[in-house]
């Protein structure tokens, strides 16, 4: 019996075929690409994506999900190790408005300028562009409404430059309460 023989009577897992194909992508990918190329559906690919997921806790991968999409990084804890390898320089820090209009699109997504002016009380044209050009956020689409503002979202580099895996794991927003002493119009944000 050849090598090549031998080897076809061990049946490749479905999470080890996934991980080959996501490893030799250079972009995230639809959990539906994954399935036409397994010849199975969209559920039987979350499933071997699940267990990819949870044999990658104890190694230096990680799966990471965006918009319908998967794809293989590096685990957010090794970031320092990978940029000192790599030779990378310190990452530049955000300014405190470049967080705040970040946030606001990381919670508000897909959202317009004009929405994101609104929420900050100023223009956030300039911090648009800064936040573009480091590839934090993304545009994803235009309104109906009146002019078709460009909507923005949160790219994969976000999910990876803050060491998340999805957008769902952002921690939640405080939720606005009012106290009896403050009366029904005074507002205090829960901490």
């Amino acid at each position: 019996m050849s090598d090549l023989q031998s080897n076809s009577t061990h049946e490749t897992s479905l999470a080890a075929k996934i991980e080959a194909m996501l490893f030799v992508s250079a972009e995230p990918v639809p959990v539906a690409q994954l399935a036409a190329a397994l010849d199975v559906t969209a559920s039987v690919v979350e499933r071997g994506l699940k267990e990819l997921d949870d044999s990658l806790v104890t190694r230096g991968l990680r799966l990471q999900r965006n918009a319908g999409r998967v794809q293989l990084t590096t685990a957010p804890e090794l970031a320092p190790l990978i940029e000192l390898f790599l030779g990378l320089e310190a990452t530049t820090h955000l300014s405190r408005a470049a967080l705040e209009t970040l946030a606001i699109i990381a919670y508000q997504q897909p959202c317009t300028r004009p929405q994101i002016d609104s929420i900050r009380g100023v223009n956030s044209d300039g911090m648009l562009k800064s936040l573009l050009s480091k590839g934090l956020v993304q545009e994803s689409g235009r309104t109906e409404g009146p002019g078709r503002p460009i909507l923005y979202s949160t790219s994969p580099e976000f999910l990876q430059h803050f060491g998340l895996s999805s957008i769902i794991e952002l921690p939640p927003l405080a939720s606005p309460v009012s106290t009896e002493e403050d009366g029904p119009d005074s507002v205090l944000l829960k901490g």
